[in-house]
């Protein structure tokens, strides 16, 4: 496969966040799940019931879906 999914979440951040791409552009930072559904969702991108674990749809560089570094949250 030489093409990229159209979501790529980049690896945590010190503060918590993920910068997250949709077709090349940035969307926003995700700090949770959540947040990245929120933007597949606003994107009008299949949101399925595995949309998660699609490597069709979604990179995940640093960590998988429940990889998130909240260490900065009180």
């Amino acid at each position: 496969m030489d093409e990229h999914p159209p979501v790529v979440v980049l690896p945590p951040s010190p503060d918590g966040g993920r910068q997250v791409t949709i077709h090349g552009e940035r969307v926003g930072t995700a700090y949770s799940l959540f947040d990245v559904l929120d933007f597949l969702h606003r994107a009008g991108l299949p949101i399925k019931d595995r949309a998660i674990d699609d490597p069709e749809l979604i990179e995940w560089r640093g960590g998988g879906p429940y990889d998130w570094n909240n260490t900065a949250l009180p």
